[in-house]
């Protein structure tokens, strides 16, 4: 799995936007509702739909929008998604329509996989997915004879318990048919929030330094050292979905919580509320209140992207600049500010010295400053600097020098770990499906109208007067057995809490599933997601979990 992981390296997208909307002929939407999440790209893709006439194959247990615009669409069950992928390599390698000179002269461990693959046969992944089997070969085909094909994926992929397995397997899928490293293809995985491939490719990880240069590593930790004048731990962190319940396990007594709203964003609401309550210190980084904000000891005022210059960098690994654009208000500065001081001030609080290094005694004076000790210490942001971009240069990683034009698609010739390695992926059913008790799955995600948490997007008010309560999605068939007439508010429970809201009657969902959002705080999803990750990555399984879903009269 590490092989395969470092092959494919921190999860951006390996082409970019324009490359997969100019030359892929073929694409593959598989657990993104990419036209409502990542609207300029899904835009760029319905044109290439339209003007090109690129085949696309949208594989999603839902009716979104972007499937209307698909040549096939396969409504796999919730959870599936590894039996469905391994079924159409089955089919592929049946029919002989694998890239046999690449597999050749590119891979590894392909003999494991196919003994594998051999297993999906077709009746056995129609019977375990509820997709058809002649939509199986149908699919299969597309995807196999025209090239190059691009496949495109988000967090309907990566939030299960089996998330990193699904993109391991969706790897398999395009080494087997020969399309990385070229335009028009790659695997891209469309980032769920903004500037969040920047705060990952800066470290923000548990298990890596900035430029993903492992913490365990003791060149790359002796070399942040010398750069910072600290001694650093060699041992992996842990994550966001590790810190919460740790409070309640003794492990963790602080939060320090920056422009994150776990009380929105986390699952079993009930569980992080009565976690945070335990917490012995809380710091909130904000730029409104938000829903963690009751339980936070201190609070200090951020600002907005218009509110500060430095850079983000986006899905597609493209570092571009932000100028400030508008006066904070108050007393709210730039984050870097404000971590900056708390660092002074806790270094002169514990009379700690810190010898040596760049910025050792966290001196900055510009995110200028900070742009050039990333490229001192980050190889793939190497050429990158204030200057290049403010020139106008479309720099996207690895930049590996000054004079480098940068990197629009990776994985030309070789891969970074030499030989690309295939694994073979077993299907894992979900951590809990429906029962007796709760015989309903419920699946979750965001509408076009709000973002996340909604702290922001629900004081637009637009935004409130187009979408302005959470919505049910029901099944006109589970509709009827339930008495809904469209009008009715439903009550969904699951083993960790209960919401009540307005049931929208809609074929967009197959019969026997929901979906709601989690924008909303009385009647967010979350209140009854489960606690269940994934193994390596620990992300959790936001997008499957059992309910039942009952009238509530009026």
């Amino acid at each position: 799995m590490a092989g395969l992981a470092a092959s494919f390296g921190s999860g951006a997208m390996s082409n970019s936007m324009d490359d997969v909307a100019g030359f892929a002929q073929a694409m593959l939407i598989i657990g993104s509702n990419t036209t409502e999440q990542h609207p300029v790209f899904g835009a760029k893709i319905r044109q290439a739909v339209l003007r090109r006439k690129v085949k696309l194959v949208v594989a999603d247990p839902r009716k979104i929008d972007i499937a209307e615009f698909a040549t096939l669409h396969l409504q796999q069950r919730p959870g599936t998604d590894i039996a469905l992928l391994n079924g159409l390599m089955n089919i592929i390698l049946a029919k002989g329509w694998e890239d046999q000179k690449f597999i050749a002269e590119r891979t590894e461990g392909f003999e494991d996989f196919k003994a594998l693959i051999e297993q999906y046969t077709p009746d056995k992944v129609a019977e375990t997915t509820g997709v058809p089997v002649e939509q199986l070969y149908e699919a299969a085909e597309i995807l196999a004879t025209n090239k190059p094909m691009a496949v495109i994926w988000a967090m309907g992929i990566t939030q299960h318990i089996v998330g990193v397995r699904n993109v391991m397997d969706l790897a398999n899928l395009q080494m087997l048919l020969g399309n990385m490293g070229v335009p028009g293809g790659g695997v891209n995985p469309l980032r769920g929030q903004n500037n969040v491939q920047g705060a990952c490719d800066m470290g923000g990880l548990p298990n890596v330094y900035p430029g993903y240069q492992p913490v365990v590593n003791e060149d790359a930790r002796k070399k942040f050292e010398a750069a910072w004048g600290v001694s650093l731990p060699n041992k992996v962190g842990i994550t966001v979905t590790e810190m919460i319940p740790g409070i309640i396990e003794g492990k963790i007594k602080a939060l320090y919580i920056l422009g994150e709203d776990p009380i929105m964003s986390d699952p079993d609401t009930e569980h992080v509320r009565h976690c945070l309550d335990e917490c012995d210190f809380i710091v909130l980084q904000e730029i409104f209140p938000s829903e963690t904000a009751p339980y936070a000891d201190v609070l200090l005022p951020g600002v907005t992207f218009a509110e500060k210059t430095g850079t983000f960098t986006s899905t597609e690994r493209r570092i571009q600049m932000v100028r400030q654009a508008v006066e904070s208000p108050g007393e709210a500065r730039e984050d870097w500010r404000i971590t900056a001081e708390l660092a002074r001030r806790i270094l002169a609080g514990g009379q700690r010295q810190v010898s040596g290094g760049t910025h050792a005694g966290w001196d900055y004076t510009s995110t200028e400053q900070v742009m050039a000790e990333v490229a001192a210490l980050t190889p793939s942001y190497a050429g990158v600097s204030f200057e290049r971009l403010e020139r106008g240069d479309r720099l996207q990683w690895p930049v590996k020098s000054t004079d480098h034009p940068g990197t629009p698609v990776l994985h030309i010739g070789q891969f970074t770990r030499g030989l690309g390695k295939f694994a073979p992926i077993e299907h894992v059913p979900p951590a809990e499906l429906p029962d007796d008790e709760y015989p309903i799955l419920l699946s979750t995600g965001r509408v076009l109208y709000h973002w996340h948490g909604g702290e922001m997007t629900r004081r637009a008010k637009g935004l409130m007067e187009v979408y302005g309560q959470a919505l049910v999605e029901v099944n006109p068939d589970d509709a009827e057995r339930l008495g809904l007439n469209g009008n009715k508010r439903v009550r969904v429970t699951s083993r960790r809490g209960s919401i009540e809201a307005e049931a929208w009657v809609t074929d967009r969902v197959p019969p026997g599933m929901v979906y709601t959002n989690f924008h909303f705080p009385e009647t967010s999803a979350n209140i009854l997601t489960l606690i269940a990750l994934d193994p390596v990555a620990k992300i959790p399984e936001y997008k499957v979990c059992a309910v039942k879903v009952e009238r509530v009269e009026a």
